[in-house]
């Protein structure tokens, strides 16, 4: 199964550059995030005409999530029900093949210290109370999306340069670790150790022609897909040309 995310910066901007990459990319299942679109309004058509379901949850200002599945689309979920979805439409969730895959866009935080940066971080403890209230470890799962956190510090461009900024602080990280301990594993880290590999790069300065990003998008499985991990990469092609978003897709192949 080819399982990939993108923050596509808003669906209805971008999306001949989607259909483009679906048609050479052939994921089974495509995360998307940042869809800045209304259920009502999603092209579901022109998924369907490329062969995929959709499942949405969007409502048309901000945020946004998908999940495009062409081996199948069951049990479909919106949200945690509870007041982590104050932050808007940041979670939607499918089975898709027998995996349950989760389209994740976690909030930004702003700045360090302030609401934003607290409200983050219980989103963070609310996603992690949903999966322990709704998979096992054990489980075919997958959570995919846009994590706003670099894991490490080979994942971003500068680590001197983010001091005291988000993406990067210690609790946010710890937070990112606790789903590694309930039993995620970062896939693409199962296919490369090195660093300055990034899957976000500002709009500003010319930032992804100077190299300077941070890989925050995040194909995160469950220990029986992980162990099934084959192919792993970030297509930064797609991040290039006309109007791109400033994210690219993160695609990885698992022998399920």
């Amino acid at each position: 199964m080819r399982i990939a995310t993108w923050n596509v910066n808003s669906l209805n901007a971008r999306l001949p550059r989607v259909e483009e990459w679906i048609d050479y990319a052939r994921p089974d299942v495509l995360c998307m995030q940042e869809t800045k679109l209304a259920d009502a309004a999603f092209p579901s058509m022109a998924f369907s005409a490329l062969g995929y379901e959709v499942a949405s949850h969007g409502d048309g200002r901000w945020n946004g999530v998908a999940i495009a599945s062409r081996v199948g689309l069951e049990d479909v979920a919106r949200g945690f029900e509870g007041p982590a979805d104050d932050q808007g439409a940041r979670l939607v969730a499918a089975t898709c093949g027998g995996v349950r895959v989760h389209s994740v866009y976690v909030p930004n935080g702003r700045e360090v210290p302030g609401e934003h940066y607290d409200a983050k971080l219980a989103w963070y403890d609310e996603l992690l109370a949903y999966l322990e209230r709704t998979s096992k470890p054990t489980d075919k799962v997958a959570v995919c999306g846009d994590f706003n956190v670099a894991p490490d510090d080979r994942d971003v461009w500068d680590p001197a340069a983010m001091v005291g900024s988000t993406h990067v602080t210690g609790p946010e990280r710890d937070r990112l670790r606790a789903l590694e301990e309930w039993g995620l594993v970062d896939a693409f880290r199962l296919c490369y150790a090195q660093d300055q590999l990034f899957s976000w790069w500002d709009y500003r300065a010319g930032n992804f022609h100077k190299h300077m990003g941070l890989r925050i998008d995040l194909v995160m499985v469950s220990r029986p897909l992980a162990e099934g991990v084959t192919y792993a990469v970030i297509d930064r092609n797609a991040r290039k040309g006309k109007q791109p978003s400033d994210h690219a897709p993160v695609l990885v192949d698992i022998d399920i």
